[in-house]
């Protein structure tokens, strides 16, 4: 792979499955969402039960989460994200391609962004050799993919890694780049989400200034990426392909903002995500949000 686009498709991993410099990791969460709540479990049970030859589990919800933090799903730091990498045999050169069952039990799309969680925290980290595998398991299963209950043991890695600060955002960041014309911050909810008509998070609204794209637009039926064109359309009022401006993504929790961090890098642009997303927002009432009649 000499150009690097995020994206893998279940033909390249069934090739390169038995590669000594590949690792597979499975990041499932299985998530449902209602129009008033949003759940979450492990999907550690799931991988027990079946997976892809040779991945190793990544726990996204206690393991590479820091739940010590104030905010859920916050990125643990790099020193213990290092660790973590080692833990699952992972070195500088390991190829890493990452899997998940979806994004919603019986989503209508298939971007893969629980998978693209973990691809963030890889490219923190400094690793770029990473990879989403599209649509995850259940592409894997329609092209008869192999599958196990064997789970696989590994020596340690040497991962080292770099930490690169510019691909995460924070509230303050987010908080001036509300009043900077050189950032872009990026909405990557549902329309309903972003206009406030659903009841997920504790304040209704947007943050100020943000523009929308909703992940689930931004992969085809198979979980692969829409040509450049179609994506170029897309984003193209937001500004955010603008190469002069800072693009900050932001979703519920940080995890549907990393989909569009991936699709974004596909084009070129590599924006920083707000980690604490609106469950951090939401829970300051100082923090402003914007509803459409505010327009």
């Amino acid at each position: 792979m000499t150009s690097y686009h995020p994206i893998v498709t279940a033909d390249w991993l069934l090739e390169h499955l038995d590669d000594d410099n590949v690792r597979v990791l499975d990041a499932s969460v299985l998530a449902e969402e209602t129009p008033d709540e949003f759940r979450v479990h492990p999907g550690a049970e799931a991988y027990q039960e079946e997976h892809i030859p040779g991945a190793f589990f990544a726990d996204l919800l206690t393991v590479f989460s820091d739940t010590k933090a104030t905010v859920p799903l916050t990125a643990v730091s790099h020193d213990a994200f290092v660790t973590l990498a080692r833990g699952l045999g992972i070195h500088d050169d390991t190829t890493v391609v990452i899997y998940d069952r979806g994004p919603l039990v019986d989503a209508s799309f298939t971007s893969s962004d629980w998978a693209s969680r973990l691809w963030w925290q890889f490219r923190l980290a400094g690793h770029e050799d990473v990879y989403v595998l599209a649509c995850g398991l259940p592409q894997w299963k329609k092209q008869a993919g192999p599958l196990t209950d064997e789970i696989p043991l590994a020596a340690a890695g040497t991962f080292t890694g770099s930490h690169r600060p510019e691909l995460l955002a924070d509230i303050n960041d987010v908080r001036r780049a509300m009043h900077d014309d050189q950032t872009v911050i990026m909405n990557c909810l549902s329309l309903e989400d972003f206009r406030g008509e659903s009841g997920r998070y504790p304040r209704k609204g947007h943050i100020p200034g943000s523009t929308h794209v909703f992940f689930g637009d931004l992969s085809r039926e198979d979980g692969t990426l829409p040509l450049p064109e179609r994506l170029h359309e897309q984003f193209r009022e937001s500004g955010v392909l603008d190469a002069d401006k800072r693009v900050i993504t932001y979703c519920g929790g940080g995890v549907a903002a990393t989909w569009n961090a991936l699709v974004l890098t596909s084009l070129g642009r590599e924006p920083a995500v707000y980690d604490g997303s609106l469950m951090e927002w939401t829970s300051d009432d100082a923090n402003p949000l914007t509803l459409p009649e505010d327009s």
